[in-house]
């Protein structure tokens, strides 16, 4: 645990120059410390040893995270946990933690260095069903920010919509000089939109932020179709977007184009969509994500999500695999 500790600094205070030897750490370690991983590359065949670039390294499927317990050491040393959220009768994932206080932290400081500080904001979360059910790291994640902000008009919000848009007149009439940050999850959203959309208040300082997920509440749409509607609903230029999981400790964060800056501790890479064990010949493919934040778990995960990189080398989360299950924190393709 005190590799944790050091490892957890080290990313804290990582500039984008360390991401290749901090993760050639990280992957001697995990492929040593971390039983699943471990067991992986031997069924791949591959010493750990012969690995000498990070273009090189395997990245594990991300669905062992439903039938193992993925930590780095030894398991009892692992109680807490986040799951993801899924629809009636599927397996969901399961991601042990080593410290829920570095995780909120980690996703503070990630939040801030895109926007600005907390305690500038009012934080106002729809997040249903998440609130439904326990060990959501999004719910975790928004708790924190809504406390972070020291404002009395933050909160969560379930299904009470009406609640919600009379806060935020209230809000608009507040002129405090803070920002507004809706979050909420996607089919929440749409479903506010519909009914309350010919009514939503006109703010400038409003920030409408979308963290994916339709949990078989509404037909899966195509994320530029969800922001459209969202935007005229809400009389909002730009729709912002967070993309995160529960396998992940880390989160990017798109300002309203569709196209996401990864921060320091992340960097995507495509892999062939007919090729899983190949890097894709184009800038187009399934994304294996390389987490620093994931020292205590694994730092290298292969999606079951579609991406690819601008000319400007931000990403563009397309969907998931058609064969994939729905998850609670992504946009599908059709």
């Amino acid at each position: 645990m005190n590799y944790f500790k050091s490892f957890s600094e080290q990313v804290q205070g990582m500039n984008p120059s360390d991401f290749d030897s901090l993760a050639m750490e990280l992957f001697r370690y995990q492929a040593k410390e971390n039983t699943t991983y471990k067991a992986y590359l031997d069924a791949r065949g591959v010493n750990p040893v012969e690995v000498k670039a990070v273009g090189e390294i395997p990245f594990l499927p991300i669905r062992f995270f439903k039938s193992h317990k993925v930590v780095s050491g030894p398991e009892e040393g692992f109680e807490s946990f986040y799951s993801s959220s899924g629809t009636t009768g599927q397996i969901t994932s399961r991601h042990f933690i080593w410290s829920e206080e570095f995780y909120l932290k980690h996703s503070q400081k990630l939040f801030e260095e895109v926007y600005g500080s907390l305690e500038e904001f009012h934080v106002l979360a729809l997040l249903p069903a998440y609130l439904e059910r326990k060990g959501s790291s999004l719910v975790a994640m928004a708790d924190h920010f809504i406390k972070q902000s020291g404002s009395d008009q933050s909160g969560f919000y379930l299904y009470n919509y009406d609640v919600l848009i009379d806060r935020l007149y209230h809000l608009k009439q507040l002129k405090d000089g803070k920002r507004v940050l809706l979050l909420g999850v996607t089919f929440a959203l749409l479903d506010l939109a519909e009914q309350f959309g010919e009514d939503f208040p006109e703010m400038d300082h409003l920030i409408v932020m979308e963290t994916g997920g339709m949990k078989g509440r509404r037909k899966e749409m195509i994320r530029e179709a969800v922001h459209e509607n969202l935007s005229k609903a809400f009389k909002q230029l730009r729709i912002h977007s967070e993309y995160g999981m529960t396998e992940l400790m880390s989160q990017a964060y798109s300002q309203g184009n569709g196209k996401y800056q990864l921060p320091a501790s992340m960097r995507v890479m495509l892999r062939d969509v007919n090729d899983p064990l190949s890097w894709s010949p184009r800038k187009q493919g399934g994304i294996n994500i390389i987490d620093l934040a994931n020292f205590h778990s694994c730092a290298f995960i292969e999606t079951q999500d579609l991406g690819r990189f601008d000319d400007e080398g931000m990403l563009e989360v397309l969907g998931r695999f058609d064969n994939s299950e729905i998850r609670g924190c992504n946009l599908m393709v059709n």
